[in-house]
């Protein structure tokens, strides 16, 4: 079965100077998410912005929030980032001593759960946390910063969390974030991706080739679908609004 394709720009990659106005851009060129990238520079080495920041963007998009918590400890903050408009906020299991109290709290605040995988952090750790989440983020890279080389042992690692997915029988997303580009794009929906965060594939180029930076993505990922090493994919929902 074919799955629905989600792109979600990474505003680390944005201009800055103009995020407000580059939020509008891409969500004119047709990305379904925003991807924001929350570092503290002590659980990745990089600071990027708060809450506040979440909040001034608000009103500029409809789309879904999709927020990247890399920040530690990750509770005491959760509450800030969903009260700023957030609608999906993703944390990594080390971030805090009980993941499953983080997600129960995500949940709680009325907002969609999500767990990262670095790339040493093996698929197993969803074992009991599947039947609550909504959104599993397999790290490309090492997070911290953009701009890296993607990891092709992470596609394995990909295919697993698909199996994982369908076995459990729930609507769960299942990201790719680093090094994402039109030949990546394609390897990650093969091997059972649907929402991709690429952060210069998109904003290469300025405003005037969002619209196409997107296509691109989209058009090499059309051969993807069910994994090639055998995994039929699973339809998700392509939720776009709040």
């Amino acid at each position: 079965m074919t799955r629905p394709l989600l792109i979600a720009p990474s505003m680390l990659s944005a201009d800055f100077a103009r995020l407000g106005e580059e939020v509008r851009a891409i969500e004119s060129a047709g990305a379904d998410w925003i991807h924001l990238d929350v570092m503290d520079g002590h659980f990745v080495p990089n600071l990027t912005f708060g809450a506040p920041v979440v909040r001034a963007l608000r009103p500029h998009s409809a789309r879904m929030f999709d927020v990247h918590l890399m920040i530690a400890p990750v509770d005491p903050l959760l509450c800030a980032f969903a009260e700023a408009g957030a609608d999906m906020l993703t944390v990594h299991p080390e971030a805090g001593p009980h993941v499953h109290r983080t997600v129960q709290r995500i949940k709680a605040l009325g907002k969609k759960a999500g767990i990262a995988l670095n790339p040493a952090t093996p698929a197993k750790m969803l074992d009991y946390l599947l039947d609550e989440i909504d959104l599993v983020l397999v790290m490309s890279v090492n997070p911290g910063f953009g701009g890296q080389a993607f990891l092709s042992s992470q596609l394995r690692k990909v295919e697993a969390v698909r199996r994982a997915i369908e076995s459990c029988g729930r609507p769960i997303h299942l990201q790719v974030d680093g090094g994402i580009d039109p030949s990546t794009a394609r390897s990650c929906v093969a091997a059972g991706a649907d929402v991709l965060v690429a952060g210069s594939a998109v904003f290469a180029g300025g405003p005037a080739a969002y619209a196409a930076n997107i296509a691109a993505l989209r058009g090499a990922s059309e051969t993807g679908g069910a994994s090639e090493t055998g995994g039929a994919g699973m339809k998700t929902s392509a939720e776009q609004a709040r």
